[in-house]
């Protein structure tokens, strides 16, 4: 088990929680990372648009940084193998499903979990079995390697 990471793995989930419960604390608002994101593209004149807009910096500078402090830790273990057509076919797809689910998984898994929301609770299990039906599929029936 090269991949096992337990301490960083626990650091990034203490940072994620923090960072939900920080949002709920200063806006009382869940940090559903689709419904930030749609809030801001579609309603660019809301008064909370500032707020969403450096929710949205943050994860990407973030993740920028990581990469730049640590690029031995990363794209090492998750290599491209399949084309750029079908990761933005799968990227419309997951927007499409939390349109359809009323949220994504930061969303649902990560604070409504946390809140005890039965609705979160099933939507995490679909969320978690589509995932794993859609591997299945791909990688035995459709060629795919993961």
């Amino acid at each position: 088990m090269d991949n096992f990471t337990p301490i960083p793995s626990l650091l990034g989930g203490i940072l994620i929680g923090l960072s939900a419960a920080g949002l709920m604390l200063s806006h009382g608002r869940i940090a559903g990372i689709s419904g930030i994101v749609s809030s801001a593209l579609n309603r660019p004149k809301d008064s909370e648009f500032r707020w969403r807009l450096a929710f949205v910096a943050g994860l990407v500078a973030g993740g920028l940084l990581m990469v730049r402090l640590l690029p031995e830790n990363y794209f090492e273990y998750a290599p491209l193998v399949r084309s750029q057509w079908a990761i933005a076919v799968s990227g419309l797809l997951v927007g499409l499903g939390t349109v359809l689910g009323s949220g994504c998984t930061s969303g649902h898994g990560i604070c409504g979990l946390g809140r005890f929301q039965p609705r979160s609770l099933v939507a995490t299990l679909t969320f978690m079995a589509t995932g794993v039906a859609a591997a299945t599929v791909v990688t035995r029936y459709l060629g795919g390697t993961l």
